[in-house]
């Protein structure tokens, strides 16, 4: 059987970060990004780890975050209860940093770098499950967010938000995204450090409102115990933790860096972006939650908040989700690249966009469809727990040395083509760690497993400890092959 683990290329390990060279004109914020999944040169790799921490801060100061929060205290816990959830489940920002090391590594995004874990074709079926249709109905439920919040701006301004104004509406906040996920890495950079100042603002108004009304001493009507209560609280880290794991693309915006920047400052910069806002803004939903009622986020909070501050908060919520959906629009453009399309990276997140569009427009407009996407996204944990646990293992079991031109390949004579153009190590975990996840789950419906022991959900730590074991296990039995110079 051809390699699991390849030898890693020589050169490719990080050492000690060195003065960035200049930033190239390809990646100016002002022109469109010409790289989409090839590999970047080192003559082209710039910046600095501490860019991370905006890019990711920006995608976490969101109206989401404040909804899950409260959702929690919804669930019937106890506030110290929730805020102990929230910062476990953030944790898993760990694993998003570390993933995000590979990119510069390997010069390549995500997309790319997972052809090392399930081979050339079988990358191809995982980007277009992980990477492509997950992304495109994330998009979509966050657009349907944004307009929403939109559509409360429009009725403050005297316009009734008819079918009419909702479709204009929809398609100019899709309109902002795609354009910043268009142009691409660059002006993300340049960006999103200027959109994480003016949250971070807007969402310390909100924090005074909120710690003036929050009953710090809140308890349940009825208190959970035994087994409900460790039902609600793993199901509570699963939902805060469905964030971070849905970032399997950290090295989409880390592989311009530097090939010899410290891996632990582009781990711990990403992990710090998601993990403290993260925290901050799901603990502001659990705070307000003790207060108003939830169920009706932008309602409850309006009690706690002075009038003026109604409209700032609206358009704050609607930029949050811009900056989170454009990030995801980036990456599902290079999905759909990465899948075998033969089309412009560009062109790609327009594609992307338009898909998302179409299906927010159909939810809000004809059905309820996106409610049906959304309780199909509760389950996704079931799929992207094991992907990130076999990217995690496949970075430590080759200490984060990729040869990013040898990942290019995707001829028969690949390094990563292994067995008929798919990796058997990276396929069976997967598969097994996904099969485990959804027997043990309890969300939309009840596994034997979740049954078995009473109605506990384990699914995340199931999935993610099972691929994990079987691809190292499996990886490790493989005779090994170097890659291609």
């Amino acid at each position: 059987m051809a390699s699991t683990i390849p030898d890693p290329h020589p050169g490719t390990g990080a050492a000690r970060q060195e003065a960035p060279p200049p930033q190239p004109p390809s990646e100016r914020a002002g022109r469109v990004e010409a790289h989409g999944i090839d590999h970047i040169p080192d003559h082209e790799r710039h910046g600095s780890p501490r860019q991370l921490f905006s890019v990711w801060a920006a995608a976490n100061v969101t109206y989401l975050n404040l909804v899950t929060g409260g959702a929690l205290i919804l669930m019937g816990l106890t506030l110290w209860q929730a805020l102990a959830v929230i910062v476990v489940g953030n944790l898993f920002w760990l694993l998003t940093g570390l993933l995000a090391i590979s990119g510069p590594a390997a010069g390549a995004p995500s997309e790319v770098v997972t052809r090392a874990m399930y081979g050339v074709r079988g990358n191809r079926v995982n980007n277009a499950v992980v990477g492509w249709l997950i992304s495109v109905c994330y998009f979509a439920l966050n657009l349907a967010a944004a307009a929403t919040a939109a559509f409360a701006l429009v009725e403050m301004a005297g316009i009734t938000a008819t079918t009419g104004v909702k479709v204009v509406v929809v398609m100019v906040v899709a309109a902002l995204t795609l354009t910043i996920g268009v142009y691409g890495h660059g002006m993300i950079m340049k960006l999103y450090l200027p959109i994480t100042l003016t949250l971070t603002a807007a969402f310390a108004v909100v924090a005074v409102g909120v710690f003036r009304h929050t009953d710090f001493a809140y308890l349940p009507a009825e208190p959970l115990t035994g087994t409900d209560l460790w039902a609600v609280l793993i199901a509570g880290v699963t939902l805060i933790g469905s964030g971070p794991l849905s970032y399997t693309t950290s090295a989409d915006f880390s592989r311009y860096l530097p090939r010899t920047t410290s891996p632990k400052a582009i781990a711990g910069w990403t992990a710090l972006g998601g993990f403290l806002p993260g925290v901050l803004v799901c603990s502001l939903g659990a705070l307000a939650a003790t207060a108003v009622d939830m169920t009706d986020p932008q309602a409850g909070l309006r009690q706690l908040l002075p009038g003026w501050f109604g409209p700032v908060l609206l358009l704050a919520l609607v930029l949050g989700t811009i900056a989170i959906n454009a990030l995801t629009a980036y990456s599902a453009g290079l999905a759909l690249q990465a899948v075998g399309i033969r089309i412009r990276r560009s062109l790609s997140v327009l594609a992307d966009g338009t898909a998302a569009v179409a299906l927010t427009l159909y939810g809000l407009l004809a059905s309820d469809f996106l409610d049906t996407v959304s309780n199909v996204l509760q389950l996704t944990v079931v799929l992207l727990g094991p992907a990130m646990a076999v990217y995690a293992t496949d970075i430590v079991l080759r200490r984060n040395r990729y040869d990013g031109r040898a990942l290019m390949d995707e001829t028969p004579d690949s390094a990563f083509w292994y067995t008929a153009g798919v990796n058997p190590a990276g396929t069976l975990a997967l598969a097994g760690g996904v099969t485990v996840a959804a027997l043990s789950v309890n969300t939309l419906y009840t596994g034997p497993i979740a049954r078995a022991l009473g109605g506990l959900d384990l699914a995340l730590p199931a999935g993610i400890v099972v691929a994990s074991l079987l691809y190292a296990v499996l990886a490790r039995g493989g005779k090994s092959r170097a890659p291609a110079a």
